[in-house]
């Protein structure tokens, strides 16, 4: 057995979430696990060069993990052969601009989602990166999630017979920044700095709709700002002119209807922060982040309406929960792992940037549904 190692630019790590789901819980926890486990029985270490606009908090990011390796010259990283693979989790709007330099350097790319604020530039990138013959992916992490993962074994298994519905809620109260200090950054509330949350979660309800329960056929969708004045990180008052909630509908193929709304305006009461339920005829499953509960034809509860009477019956009790299997990873990590093994063995893979770009049409298309109060046919990409 031989250890190899792979070189990672990261772009974009100083942020919350480049630094804890992808540097912190995915690169350094699988350096910590002695790397990837390759077929031959190699291992494969990945040696991070991170990459930073602020050289103090680059710097200090570098020292408090042990990193030797960082820089705030982009162009010089881009030029390292020891590194074949580029990640960027830095702002949307700047994601197509260095997908493509870095394509154009010759490195394989892997970012987060959304890959663009346009359909026309996440095309353009994903065609390039074809022309190219460059590997690229996109973070599906949600696909990687326990409570989904579970959903999709019973899909798989036939659980549900044919499906008929999905419905799904996702958020909680992120707070004004008055009384609270705010838990999400203030450019996610402004639409100049590519905020919304249509632009953000309809491209995770895309990959999580085609791959566990049917292609999205159409949608109908209805935004809101509820909020229009929130507090950034200096305290400061500013117009929250984004989008921060959401309802749509979506029409999946077999006629399958699924109803999903995501809110930064919500108080949760339910099992977790995004609860999917699944119904079909034969049985139902409902799935958090990491657990997942089904009822089956035969369990289900006959009630009867009866609104004069309290209601007695805990239907709660009627649900079963679906055992795990093993160890739950961090779905980041898990992705992590497949794409550099894509990287390095060619092992199927099918996140790509083109997968990154129907997320992109689905929001786009809600941002237009919105707008023109209508219903709107989702047509095929192709390259």
């Amino acid at each position: 057995m031989a250890e190899r190692s792979i070189g990672i630019i990261m772009h974009g790590v100083t942020g919350r979430m480049g630094m804890n789901q992808h540097l912190i819980r995915s690169i350094l926890a699988i350096r910590a696990q002695g790397g990837v486990a390759l077929s031959n029985g190699d291992r494969l270490m990945p040696e991070p060069l991170i990459v930073g606009r602020n050289a103090d908090k680059i710097a200090g990011l570098a020292r408090a993990h042990g990193l030797t390796r960082w820089t705030t010259d982009l162009d010089a990283a881009l030029k390292d052969e020891t590194c074949p693979i580029f990640f960027d989790a830095g702002t949307t709007q700047m994601r197509c601009e260095l997908l493509r330099k870095a394509i154009d350097a010759g490195k394989h790319v892997y970012c987060e989602k959304p890959i663009a604020d346009k359909l026309s530039d996440a095309l353009d990138v994903a065609r390039h990166a074809q022309a190219k013959g460059i590997k690229h992916g996109v973070v599906q992490d949600k696909l990687f999630l326990p409570g989904l993962l579970k959903m999709k074994r019973l899909k798989d298994a036939g659980f549900f017979g044919r499906l008929l519905s999905v419905r799904g809620e996702f958020g909680y109260w992120v707070f004004e920044g008055d009384l609270e200090p705010a838990q999400r950054p203030s450019w996610n509330y402004r639409t100049k700095d590519g905020g919304g949350i249509i632009l953000d979660m309809l491209c995770h309800w895309r990959y999580v709709l085609d791959n566990l329960f049917g292609e999205v056929k159409a949608v109908s969708c209805r935004g809101a700002t509820h909020i229009p004045q929130r507090w950034d990180e200096q305290g400061q008052p500013y117009d929250a002119d984004a989008d921060d909630a959401a309802y749509a509908t979506f029409e999946l193929e077999g006629g399958v209807v699924a109803q999903l709304n995501s809110s930064w305006c919500v108080r949760v009461r339910r099992d977790d922060l995004v609860t999917f339920q699944a119904d079909g005829v034969n049985g139902s499953a409902v799935a958090g982040l990491t657990r997942c509960w089904t009822q089956d034809r035969v369990n289900t509860p006959k009630p009867v309406w009866n609104p004069d009477q309290p209601q007695t019956h805990n239907f709660f009790d009627d649900w079963a929960e679906v055992p795990d299997r093993g160890a739950n990873e961090n779905g980041f990590k898990i992705q992590w792992e497949m794409f550099l093994r894509h990287i390095v063995e060619d092992t199927p893979w099918k996140y790509t940037l083109m997968e990154g770009a129907k997320g992109v049409q689905l929001a786009e298309l809600g941002l237009e549904s919105w707008r023109e109060r209508k219903w709107l046919d989702v047509p095929a990409l192709t390259l």
